[in-house]
């Protein structure tokens, strides 16, 4: 269970508006990502809310031998959450982890974004890293 969770807010985002308004962009975004960086999908599903003429964001998932990705858009505010979740069990997947947030960072190009690594299964003190970006 050893591994990776990254927590991260990107806000007033710059890059391509399809990423926060469409789901299919939104989608095949992540899974290139995730698959770019090695690691395994094995599943996702990725939801658009609102309308086509006045989408609201999305909620996508993308499951991973090695955990997940989670992404949550707000097109109204250019703001996306984050949440990516690796576990060492069969490999060192943190180098993965690192790879597919630096995608999505550089997809998103936000003027502000704040990131919190939380090592997980480590019964460390200091399992909990607070990062801040920008």
């Amino acid at each position: 269970m050893e591994g990776l969770h990254i927590l991260a807010e990107f806000k007033r985002c710059q890059g391509a508006p399809a990423l926060l308004k469409e789901a299919g962009a939104l989608e095949k975004l992540c899974l290139q990502a995730c698959r770019d960086a090695g690691l395994t999908v094995v599943g996702w599903l990725f939801h658009p809310f609102g309308t086509v003429a006045a989408p609201a964001g999305t909620t996508g998932a993308v499951i991973l031998a090695e955990s997940h990705l989670a992404i949550h858009t707000w097109p109204e505010q250019a703001a996306v959450t984050l949440d990516i979740y690796v576990c060492n069990f069969s490999r060192d997947n943190r180098q993965a982890a690192e790879a597919a947030y630096a995608r999505l960072l550089q997809a998103f190009q936000p003027e502000q974004a704040s990131r919190r690594d939380i090592r997980r299964g480590s019964l460390e003190s200091d399992a909990f890293a607070n990062t801040t970006l920008r």
